[in-house]
């Protein structure tokens, strides 16, 4: 029995080492396995990444040889060129004494000597010159005086305006026209005009035809002939207007009315025996007199009964 034993630990003690030999051998051979893969995955991952900056070489490569490039470098290698032969072409720089203007004084001494074989002016001729250059300066040192504009009307347009040609080719230049608010008496103002001789009724003139009455001697351009020597050419109008008056309550109300305006006529006009002003207007009422000069005519102003 006691040998038994012994036989058994013996083998115990050497089956123990075995097992501890043979774990020990397979963590080697794991630990160079895992040694190896990682050594594998490295040079997988570097021969990955030397890939990627070939193809990235490669695409540049191309680019850089690409048909569009060409005509950019073409461009480019004309440029250069022009720009040195624009270069070369430019005028050499000027010298300091070139880039100082001339004087006045030396510019007019010039003008003198090219342009006029008289008298050289004098001191204060050339200094008046040189305060201003546009004047003109005589010889003798008297400045001509310029002539300053005149803006003033003169009355060339109005006369063209208001002018009447005749038949022999002169005009006639008219001193009256029609304001603004000239206007035709509405049809149912019948106004009328009696022309007496004493208690005779010479002539009857209906003034609701028209807007303006022009009275004088001139023939040619009046509207109301009026031959007493008396009378001048153009005497007086009688102008219908449109006149907005306020009533009582403040409400406008418009009226054609007649007035009667006096051209500055020689012998003046007179309204009901009384002189009026010249150039303004008189409202005119029913059954009022007019007479124009020294006429004996009385013309009386007579609005129809409705």
């Amino acid at each position: 029995m006691d040998k038994e034993q012994r036989h058994r630990r013996t083998r115990s003690g050497s089956y123990d080492s075995e097992e501890e030999e043979r774990r020990r051998r397979k963590r080697r051979k794991e630990r160079e396995m895992a040694d190896r893969e990682s050594g594998r995955s490295g040079r997988h991952d570097n021969d990955r990444k030397d890939r990627y900056d070939d193809r990235d070489n490669e695409r540049k490569r191309r680019r850089s040889r690409s048909p569009e490039a060409e005509p950019r470098r073409r461009r480019d290698e004309d440029r250069e060129p022009k720009q040195k032969s624009s270069r070369d072409r430019s005028p050499p720089p000027r010298s300091q004494k070139d880039k100082e203007p001339r004087s006045s004084r030396e510019g007019y001494a010039t003008q003198m000597t090219r342009e006029s074989k008289g008298p050289l002016p004098s001191q204060a001729a050339s200094f008046q010159l040189n305060k201003d250059p546009t004047a003109v300066v005589l010889a003798d040192g008297k400045e001509v005086e310029k002539q300053k504009p005149n803006f003033a009307p003169t009355g060339l347009l109005a006369a063209a305006s208001n002018s009447v040609a005749q038949a022999d080719g002169s005009t006639i230049v008219l001193k009256y026209h029609e304001p603004p608010e000239a206007r035709k008496p509405p049809a149912k103002d019948e106004w009328k005009l009696f022309v007496f001789k004493g208690p005779d009724i010479l002539e009857t003139i209906e003034l609701s035809t028209r807007s303006c009455w022009l009275v004088g001697r001139e023939l040619s351009v009046v509207d109301m002939p009026a031959e007493h020597p008396s009378v001048s050419k153009q005497h007086a109008v009688i102008q219908f207007r449109y006149i907005e008056k306020k009533n009582e309550y403040g409400d406008k109300a418009g009226k054609v009315r007649p007035y009667l305006i006096d051209l500055e006529s020689a012998n003046g006009t007179m309204l009901n025996k009384e002189e009026i002003p010249a150039s303004r207007y008189l409202e005119l009422r029913d059954k009022d007199m007019i007479q124009f000069g020294h006429s004996t005519r009385e013309y009386v102003l007579m609005l129809s009964p409705k």
